[in-house]
């Protein structure tokens, strides 16, 4: 597998680890796990981006 489709896979990973995070955060009114849902989606989001730079310029 290219390691712009596993960038991708882990970024998404992130994205859904870090939605769900958000949202029990949010359901059980911890601010701090809203937070780190938050930080890990934001995470998810630049990895995935960096899968996609790597694939455009063929790494």
């Amino acid at each position: 597998m290219k390691s712009s489709t596993k960038d991708q896979i882990k970024g998404t990973a992130h994205e859904i680890k870090g939605t769900l995070n958000e949202k029990i955060g949010e359901v059980f009114n911890d601010p701090k796990r809203k937070m780190e849902g938050q930080a890990e989606q934001a995470l998810g989001h630049v990895q995935k981006q960096v899968g996609n730079l790597k694939e455009k310029v063929g790494a």
